[in-house]
């Protein structure tokens, strides 16, 4: 059997998708199919539960959630977030989620839900003036960390046991010093992202040099190693996605130049310790990245100008679609949706 076809075989069990016979079958197409949400916000907070289950979060205090494959959403504001941007949301199923506000001093907050948004507890609220808070990452339903650009010269981290009920901040003493000008981009909710029961990393960028932490403690101790990818005032890794605890991709860019997608994704297999660029990589900056959970060397990447495939594990790369996304997140069940601006989500389809 051809390269395509088999492909298209795994591509389309792995998507839950109907097959035709093999010698009908032509080298498959992937494409997003669109959701109308009724929302103009920008969406870059996106929690993939399922097929029929999704929460998205945005501008404007907006959260979105669905139950039914998108046919239709569910539009909630936590009290007191209505000029707030919701950078990130992390769900665990239709009722339970966790949604992150960005922003200086107290606009850095989070909000939860057990019963599908219809109420909303605020569970923290920043008090220090030099924090600005980005991204958050679950190792289960109920433990999690919150990230932080540096205070006093080192990124901070939040910690919940709890499921997001409570949170505390952790030692920095086990935190490397920041470089100047380095922080981490609230673009996609996977500036900090999780593996296994204790992995985690950091990704950063506007320093000297773009850089992924690495803590294999739930976030007390982290180590720093500089990536392949170019890093500026706008410019560095704004998301991670990780196979497993030794295997993953780093994508970025700089998203003042869009377009440009030279020295913007990395490849690691050691954790992140080392990295290297693939062979070919997408033609612009990327912003969000997730691996699939059944094609184990398939993955998507996301930003401004398309959506890109790998099918090597990030050694080459294709773009099928050229509309934009923020964000992207696949769910257990091989349903993998993005999210984006001006209210625009999709869940990833085969096309023959």
């Amino acid at each position: 059997m051809k390269r395509p076809l088999i492909i298209a075989a795994a591509v389309a069990a792995a998507f839950g998708l109907l097959q035709v016979p093999a010698s009908a079958t032509p080298e498959p197409g992937l494409t997003w199919q669109l959701s109308p949400t009724g929302s103009d916000s920008r969406l870059r907070g996106l929690s993939a539960v399922s097929h029929h289950v999704a929460w998205a979060s945005g501008s404007g205090g907006t959260v979105l959630r669905t139950t039914d494959a998108g046919a239709s959403w569910q539009r909630s504001t936590p009290p007191g977030a209505e000029t707030l941007q919701l950078r990130d949301i992390e769900a665990f199923d239709a009722h339970n989620a966790v949604a992150m506000s960005i922003g200086p001093g107290e606009d850095s907050r989070i909000y939860r839900t057990t019963d599908g948004g219809a109420t909303w507890t605020e569970t923290f609220r920043n008090t220090e003036p030099t924090a600005f808070y980005d991204c958050m990452a679950f190792f289960d339903r109920r433990h999690g960390l919150a990230l932080s650009d540096p205070v006093d010269g080192k990124f901070r981290v939040l910690s919940t046991g709890d499921g997001g009920a409570t949170w505390s901040v952790l030692p920095s003493d086990g935190m490397p010093a920041a470089l100047e000008g380095e922080f981490a981009f609230a673009a996609s909710g996977q500036c900090v992202s999780v593996a296994g029961g204790r992995d985690a990393w950091i990704a950063t960028g506007g320093g000297a040099k773009a850089r992924v932490l690495h803590s294999n403690d739930r976030g007390r101790t982290w180590t720093a190693a500089d990536t392949v990818l170019a890093s500026n005032a706008s410019g560095g890794v704004f998301a991670t996605a990780w196979r497993d605890t030794k295997r993953g991709i780093a994508v970025g860019g700089d998203f003042a130049a869009p377009t440009n997608g030279v020295d913007a994704l990395g490849l690691t297999q050691d954790a992140g310790r080392t990295w290297t660029k693939p062979s070919n990589a997408p033609q612009g900056y990327r912003s969000g990245v997730a691996w699939h959970p059944f094609v184990r060397s398939g993955a998507i990447a996301v930003g401004p100008t398309g959506s890109d495939v790998t099918f090597d594990s990030g050694r080459s790369w294709k773009q099928f679609d050229a509309g934009t996304f923020d964000t992207v997140d696949c769910a257990r069940d091989g349903a993998c949706w993005a999210a984006g601006a001006t209210g625009r989500v999709g869940i990833l389809r085969l096309t023959t």
